[in-house]
């Protein structure tokens, strides 16, 4: 998940940089999305993780 959004925040970059804004805008919006989604995915991975409670192999 992490990857898209990086992969859609370099697609932002390359098409500002050569102009293109609507796809720069929309690469922005996707980027931000995959990242908040990411980051929502994390804590309840982390969260269950610790109430699980079993030490590390």
């Amino acid at each position: 998940m992490l990857g898209w959004a990086l992969t859609f925040l370099v697609v932002a970059i390359i098409a500002g940089a050569l102009g293109f804004g609507g796809i720069a805008a929309v690469s922005v919006e996707l980027a931000q999305i995959f990242f908040v989604i990411f980051l929502i995915l994390f804590v309840i991975a982390a969260t269950v993780h610790a109430l699980r409670g079993r030490p590390p192999l």
